[in-house]
């Protein structure tokens, strides 16, 4: 992150193919004394040059674009190693849109519905580059049930193998949508404490961040659908 007057500020990257759109997010995020919008891009091609040549914290990305979409602009940003620090978001118009699973399997750090209300993409905005919280956590609860349900059975996977019994009560806790200060109260331990496992956990499965490991959690059959309540 920059900073200004010695504050931190987020520079995010705003990808829509529709000005209107881009226009209006711009407004709401350059309104923040602690973020700042660092570009646009109309497809997913500029998206991806925007990126290397800008490197923002934050890219909100809508799905669907011309000449290159963002499901295949976040995979080759999430692939290139010198992006690693490149948060994406998805933006999709729809609760139930068809590639938001995917999306997150494919790097993207979580993903917003467009008609969001402000405060909450800012908290988003936020919450992504702090890197301790999913995204709309409601929403995201609901989309990644609904993805799970749909896709195979999971069979226990070896990976879990890797982690503690309290990492893989952690990882469960993380999978049903809980934030580190809710996973605190749960076990009894102070927010650090659970932010730490949380942290390690990612380390030792290689997940880029919080959101892979939700979809970790699924695919390994440690969370079922229905967890969620």
């Amino acid at each position: 992150m920059d900073t200004e007057a010695g504050r931190p500020v987020i520079r995010v990257l705003l990808a829509d193919d529709q000005s209107l759109v881009r226009a209006g997010f711009r407004a709401l995020l350059d309104a923040q004394p602690d973020i700042v919008v660092a570009g646009e891009a109309a497809d997913g091609r500029e998206a991806v040059g925007a990126v290397r040549e800008l490197r923002p914290d934050v890219v909100l990305m809508d799905i669907r674009m011309p000449v290159l979409d963002g499901l295949a602009a976040t995979r080759r940003i999430t692939d290139d190693e010198a992006l690693s620090r490149v948060k994406v978001v998805m933006l999709t118009t729809f609760e139930l849109d068809e590639y938001v699973f995917e999306a997150i399997r494919s790097g993207a750090s979580g993903f917003l519905v467009k008609d969001t209300e402000p405060e909450e993409l800012l908290r988003a905005v936020r919450a992504v580059v702090a890197g301790d919280a999913l995204l709309s956590p409601g929403v995201t609860r609901r989309l990644i049930a609904e993805f799970a349900a749909r896709s195979k059975e999971p069979a226990v996977a070896d990976v879990l193998t890797r982690l503690t019994e309290r990492e893989r009560e952690v990882m469960a806790l993380v999978g049903i949508g809980l934030s580190n200060e809710e996973i605190a109260r749960r076990l009894v331990v102070s927010p650090l404490t659970a932010k730490t496992h949380v942290s390690r956990t990612m380390v030792k499965l290689g997940a880029r961040d919080r959101a892979q490991l939700v979809v970790l959690a699924y695919e390994s059959g440690l969370v079922r659908p229905g967890w969620l309540g």
